[in-house]
């Protein structure tokens, strides 16, 4: 289907950026992209797990050697749930009729069929990247890219490094449209109980934008005075890269990377790393037991409360912020209406994150090629705190 019969109204047009099941155009750009879908923790050896992206039902499992594999969600015989079965060698085995599946997806044993040759059955299976603690898959046609985008040294160094995933109702777009918002700090993270030590570092001051694509993404920079100007380091199609005050005062600040993976077109998986690499290893202890408070909060969890009661959590490092976020971005909808928004010159980022998604997801469904993303060649020195602000 060419661009052109795809051009409808504007509503129709700012639908096809944010739905992603099935055939959806953006749904099979963001599949030609290594994707995390999984905790690496979530799934031990000889185990199996459900997980559902881009509207699709699949089965994560892990052979006794560790190994992992994504394969269907469902048994080709009568459909039910495959995780439901056990592990079996690199195999998993359906728990209602015994059919085996290996981590191709083919089917390689019917025991009451009486088979003496491999059924010629397969179901889907892609192929797993592990890396940093999240297993990444990739769910396009083809052979996957190499694994380039998602790396950084920030990501691979020793020190604290953690994971966490958060499933949030609302559609994709709206966090990842977020990332290029660099106006809402002044004001999402300003509400709650207490100032929370983000907006205390970061200040209140509506700040001056800046925004280019590069050979990775989109670089955002926000400039609210001398000595307080912040990167975002945003790789396309999904993930932000910043840097935030630590969660221990006076121990320094930490790389966050979230990547927000459609689940389906009105739910998102939130998965996050958070890094200090250069922290000293005796310092290492005292950070994993604060991230042992707060690594399952959830204010999905707390939703009512938030909406309702503006009942922000007490804590004012991550849990408040996480919060914040929620509140302001779950609070447009499961899937926001732009054609009813009103957009201004703050909006400069999403403008632009809008034009490189039209443009990629228009050439991939007109076959074209499209931009060979890869990561920058230079360090991207992301800011810390301004000046006379106390750490």
């Amino acid at each position: 289907m060419s661009v052109e019969d795809r051009l409808h109204s504007r509503g129709e047009r700012l639908r096809e950026l944010a739905l992603i099941e099935g055939d959806a155009p953006m749904g099979k750009l963001l599949r030609r992209f290594w994707q995390p879908v999984a905790m690496s923790k979530s799934v031990v050896a000889g185990e199996a797990t459900a997980v559902r992206v881009f509207g699709e039902d699949l089965t994560l499992y892990r052979s006794p050697a560790g190994v992992p594999h994504l394969v269907g969600g469902h048994c080709a015989h009568r459909l039910t749930l495959l995780h439901t079965g056990w592990v079996d060698g690199d195999e998993i085995r359906c728990i209602y009729h015994g059919w085996t599946y290996d981590g191709t997806g083919q089917c390689t044993l019917r025991p009451a069929e009486r088979d003496t040759a491999r059924p010629n059955i397969k179901i889907a299976a892609y192929p797993l990247y592990e890396y940093g603690g999240l297993l990444f898959g990739y769910l396009g046609d083809g052979e996957p890219p190499p694994f380039e985008l998602p790396r950084k040294p920030c990501w691979e160094g020793n020190g604290f490094h953690v994971t966490r995933r958060q499933a949030w109702p609302s559609n994709w777009l709206q966090f990842v449209e977020n990332s290029m918002d660099a106006v809402h700090v002044s004001f999402v993270h300003a509400i709650g109980r207490e100032q929370g030590r983000f907006i205390q570092h970061v200040s209140q001051t509506i700040p001056e934008l800046e925004y280019f694509e590069t050979d990775a993404g989109i670089r955002q920079i926000a400039t609210r005075g001398p000595g307080n100007v912040r990167l975002s380091d945003w790789t396309f199609p999904n993930n932000n890269h910043i840097i935030i005050p630590g969660p221990v005062k006076g121990g320094g600040w930490m790389h966050v990377g979230i990547w927000n993976v459609p689940i389906d077109n009105t739910h998102t998986q939130r998965m996050h790393m958070y890094s200090m690499p250069d922290l000293p290893p005796d310092q290492v202890a005292a950070f994993e037991a604060d991230w042992a408070q707060h690594q399952n909060y959830d204010p999905v969890n707390d939703h009512d409360a938030l909406f309702n009661d503006h009942a922000y959590p007490p804590d004012k490092y991550s849990d408040l912020t996480n919060a914040q976020d929620y509140v302001a971005q779950v609070g447009q909808g499961p899937l926001v209406d732009r054609e009813h928004e009103i957009l201004g010159r703050s909006d400069a980022g999403i403008a632009l994150l809008r034009r490189l998604l039209y443009r990629e997801m228009d050439a991939l469904a007109s076959g074209l090629p499209t931009k060979a993303w890869h990561p920058l060649k230079e360090s991207v020195e992301l800011p810390t705190q301004h000046a006379g602000a106390a750490n």
